[in-house]
């Protein structure tokens, strides 16, 4: 179904359901996400603030991660080894223009 068919509602509903989702995870590093997805919880922030106007990247990170961020990242976040990083980079290079 293409995007500009879907319920606002229900579009609103699955995004809630993905962040708690995201939220309840937390083993699922953002490396990782990068590195399969192309994208993780900050790019989600990103584009929360992006679409909203007027959040802050911080505001929409707390919005994401259920907390500030740093606090998020002080509990959950490990150290990424070269090997996440080459293949977070190796999948980000495929977003080229697909946004």
């Amino acid at each position: 179904m293409p995007n500009s068919i879907m319920n606002d509602a229900a579009a609103a509903t699955a995004f809630r359901r993905l962040l708690a989702h995201l939220q309840h995870r937390t083993d699922a590093q953002n490396v990782d996400l990068m590195g399969l997805a192309g994208f993780c919880r900050n790019c989600l922030a990103d584009w929360i603030a992006e679409a909203d106007g007027t959040l802050s990247k911080d505001e929409a990170r707390e919005i994401v991660y259920g907390m500030p961020y740093s606090e998020w990242k002080a509990k959950h976040q490990a150290e990424a080894t070269p090997e996440q990083l080459q293949k977070m980079k190796e999948s980000v290079a495929k977003n080229a223009g697909s946004h």
